[in-house]
């Protein structure tokens, strides 16, 4: 439940108006109501302040936002699995086009982005190489190998990332994975 609508039902449970929770809590009745209606997010002096007033424990306020923080951290894995999904195409297109709408929304997008871009460009190259003893040998070995390594490490990394579990980093780049 979101820490608005919370305070907006333990005011209600306690008989109380907006304009007297206000009065009880040195808060303007309009950013009572902003809080409720989710407008806003109250500093944490705000919120020990309303639950002094409501007479519940301030670490009910904060119960709250750790729900939401965790519900925050899957839509970022959520996110980041697609990026590394992405990487079965080793056309980095689609990849920058996701990372530029999200790389200031989710935790670590750049680091990610990095990693799956370094192995697309990785990719490309062997695949070339690939398509060359095709083109010279008509063997089509090679070619069909990589695009199954590449599938194959893709979706691991997206299963991975998923659970919150560290990814493969790409063996070309920084390996920064301290996730």
């Amino acid at each position: 439940m979101e820490t608005g609508k919370l305070i907006k039902e333990l005011r209600i449970k306690k008989g109380m108006t907006q304009e007297e929770l206000a009065g009880k809590t040195e808060v303007s009745c309009r950013t009572i109501q902003r809080i409720e209606n989710g407008q806003v997010d109250p500093r944490s002096y705000t919120l020990q302040m309303i639950a002094k007033a409501l007479e519940v424990d301030f670490c009910l306020f904060t119960a709250n936002e750790a729900g939401e923080s965790e519900e925050r951290e899957h839509n970022n894995n959520t996110w980041l699995g697609f990026l590394h999904l992405s990487g079965i195409i080793p056309v980095v297109f689609p990849t920058v086009l996701m990372w530029r709408a999200k790389k200031h929304k989710t935790k670590a997008m750049s680091r990610h982005y990095r990693s799956v871009i370094s192995f697309q460009l990785m990719i490309c190259g062997v695949l070339i190489g690939c398509l060359w003893v095709y083109w010279k040998a008509n063997v089509t070995t090679p070619l069909l190998g990589v695009l199954l390594i590449n599938t194959l490490l893709s979706i691991t990394n997206t299963v991975k990332v998923l659970n919150g579990e560290p990814y493969i980093p790409s063996p070309f780049g920084k390996n920064e994975n301290p996730d």
